[in-house]
């Protein structure tokens, strides 16, 4: 087990120790905060913590959680493994290629496609809309940065989604379907009971991926003004252009914890249900 310890150590417990030892000194890039560190205990945390540039990056990180990746990927990513159960090979060999694409092509390649379409001048949809001069990342930049994440992280969800509803089991389905319930009842009464431990474990997983994505950057840099500025962006903005390491890492500590809550509330959700 030495090895298996000893990478834990190297890249899980140094960098985590080294962050919060960070987030206590006034370290930054250059100058000489950069030379000589001072330690400045928790100073970074309550300025970071009464700082409204902080808690406005929060409330869109969690609009972008809710929205893109709870609602959204989880949504989709069912209603298209729903959907899949009905169509032809051909069709359905076809519609998880396109899903599984924009999954499987590189963060990059795919941020200047959607560059691409939504530029105001020769985007592909303002001419699909006939809407010519609309500046789709600049008038609706958390929209924008929304559907996209979506459009990339639909696939993890339709692929467990798809695997779950195969295991359940078909004579159930059947006798719901000729005791007259309609597709809603089934869902409600058959599947989601059956595939409850996969929901809650799509959902976490896709929580704690989405709140911790940089991905919006390559869209917006978290413009304008900071309208889609979610919390990995603003830690980046703090600690790098801006040099402020410190503080940096302090408000990767607290993200950090926020992660733990929401995760430790998925699992208490999930020890309750097995209860039950």
């Amino acid at each position: 087990m030495a090895p298996a310890l000893a990478l834990i150590g190297l890249f899980l417990i140094f960098p985590a120790l080294w962050t919060i030892y960070l987030g206590m000194t006034d370290y930054r890039l250059t100058g000489l905060a950069a030379a000589d560190p001072q330690f400045v205990g928790l100073d970074n945390y309550t300025d970071v913590l009464a700082d409204a540039e902080f808690w406005r990056s929060l409330r869109l990180t969690l609009a972008f959680v809710l929205f893109s990746g709870v609602i959204g990927q989880t949504l989709l990513g069912f209603s298209v493994a729903w959907a899949l159960r009905r169509l032809k090979p051909w069709a359905k060999t076809i519609v998880e290629t396109l899903v599984l694409a924009a999954w499987v092509v590189p963060t990059s390649v795919g941020a200047f496609l959607w560059l691409a379409l939504l530029d105001r001048r020769d985007g592909t949809l303002n001419w699909l809309l006939d809407t010519p001069g609309t500046a789709w990342l600049i008038e609706y930049p958390m929209t924008s940065v929304i559907i996209f994440n979506i459009w990339v992280g639909t696939a993890f969800s339709m692929l467990l989604f798809s695997s779950a509803l195969g295991a359940v089991p078909p004579s159930q389905l059947e006798t719901a379907r000729m005791s007259g319930a309609s597709t809603w009842q089934q869902l409600r009464d058959v599947v989601i009971p059956n595939i409850r431990g996969h929901i809650l474990t799509n959902t976490l997983l896709i929580t704690l991926w989405t709140f911790n994505t940089f991905t919006p950057y390559l869209l917006t840099a978290g413009g304008p003004n900071g309208q889609s500025e979610i919390l990995p962006v603003y830690i980046y903005r703090t600690a790098i252009p801006g040099g402020q390491l410190g503080v940096g890492a302090a408000i990767s500590l607290i993200m950090l914890l926020i992660n733990l809550v929401i995760a430790l509330g998925y699992m208490r959700i999930g020890r309750e249900r097995k209860r039950s």
